[in-house]
């Protein structure tokens, strides 16, 4: 027996698409929050110390959670090549806006300090407001355009290609359902960077957190169930028509798709993954009244409970899908049709049981070693601090 029929192509499809998922949710729990607080820096720190405070919450860290960023992209290239030539090349002008948003962040903690002019020091803490809230509105965007559907078309040898202009692909995004979910996702992620900081400072820096991360869960709420409304009744889902194969050839082609009906459909035909909206909601409802009543660690918990939630939502409520097309249904791709090989799944299995661990493991420890708040005197009496 070849040692990759262990585990047959069908369930190792599964696991990538759930472990593709976690990835993306691993990224958002973590990384997120340091978008969150790059959103907030000009509004919670009123003073030079006060955001020296704010942004030595996420300077230790940040570099380590983007790890997730990168193993989300190597998981898509390399378990999903389909996916990662249709979307990358369709939404490369809003790939490029994300990338040189984050870019910003590291050259704005290294270059913001450099001078001690008022105006050169707020600047970069605009820059850096804009890497953290630009890529937050940006994947919540691509999500709501996923949903929606992407005008791609597969050619006979699975060449994609696009309906439009070079830019008109990229304002071709910014549909309106696409916006609201790019609220709902910088909203979220405003919370959730407001409930680190109610965790890692405290005084004037914490309650503004506070306040401002209140508005923000509700915001996020309201949004989410909007979105969900609107799923229901305003946009169509698409769906399978033909024979299903799981263990085929990835070759979109070979199906049938209908382009009709709700997407929530997948809520009477599968009633168990109600949990993941259920789990979202509660998480935000949590979240706002922890930070009301200024709880720390249970906010910050719950915080991370509406995103799994919510990124939970999408990715069960799609599945099989993974990217809709409008222009072609046909060409949709799916968990079933768009993977790698057999051999290439079971490899980086393989890989995923040995390193994920320890990636894991040494994520713990850092937390353990950073652990506590970041205080003023931190900032002004450390030679290390930003």
């Amino acid at each position: 027996m070849i040692l990759h029929d262990l585990i047959s192509f069908e369930v190792l499809r599964l696991i990538w698409w759930a472990l593709l998922g976690v990835l993306l949710i691993g990224f958002a729990l973590t990384d997120g929050f340091d978008m969150g607080v790059g959103a907030l820096l000009p509004f919670v720190g009123q003073t030079d110390v006060e955001r020296r405070v704010v942004i030595n919450t996420i300077g230790p860290v940040w570099e380590g959670n983007q790890v997730w960023f990168i193993l989300g992209g190597g998981a898509i290239f390399a378990a999903w090549p389909p996916l990662y030539a249709v979307s990358f090349s369709g939404f490369y002008l809003a790939m490029f806006a994300i990338l040189a948003a984050l870019i910003l962040r590291p050259v704005g903690f290294k270059y913001r300090s450099k001078r001690e002019s008022a105006k050169w020091r707020s600047s970069w803490d605009w820059a850096l407001f804009v890497g953290g809230a630009a890529p937050a509105l940006l994947f919540g965007v691509a999500v709501g355009n996923v949903l929606l559907g992407v005008p791609f078309h597969l050619t006979e040898d699975l060449m994609p290609m696009y309906d439009g202009s070079f830019y008109g692909k990229f304002l071709g995004l910014l549909r309106p359902f696409a916006l609201l979910c790019g609220v709902v996702s910088l909203s979220m992620l405003i919370m959730h960077g407001a409930a680190w900081l109610s965790v890692k400072t405290k005084g004037m820096v914490a309650f503004r957190a506070q306040r401002i991360g209140t508005v923000a869960g509700m915001v996020a709420a309201g949004g989410y169930a909007l979105a969900g409304l609107w799923l229901a009744f305003g946009i169509d889902g698409f769906h399978i028509t033909s024979e299903i194969v799981k263990d085929g050839p990835s070759n979109p082609l070979f199906k049938e798709v209908a382009h009709e009906g709700s997407w929530l459909i997948a809520y009477t035909e599968r009633p168990w993954i109600l949990i993941a909206p259920i789990l979202g909601f509660a998480g935000m409802f949590m979240a706002v009244r922890g930070l009301r009543e200024g709880f720390e660690v249970s906010t910050f918990l719950w915080s991370k409970l509406a995103i799994l939630g919510v990124i939970s939502s999408v990715g069960l409520t799609m599945f099989p899908f993974i990217l809709p097309s409008t222009v072609d249904p046909r060409s949709s791709l799916t968990v079933w049709d768009s993977s790698s090989s057999h051999l290439t799944l079971f490899v980086m299995l393989v890989a995923a049981v040995i390193f994920m661990p320890i990636i894991l493991a040494y994520t713990a420890w850092v937390y353990k070693v950073l652990w506590g708040k970041v205080t003023e005197e931190d900032v002004t009496s450390s030679h290390s601090a930003y």
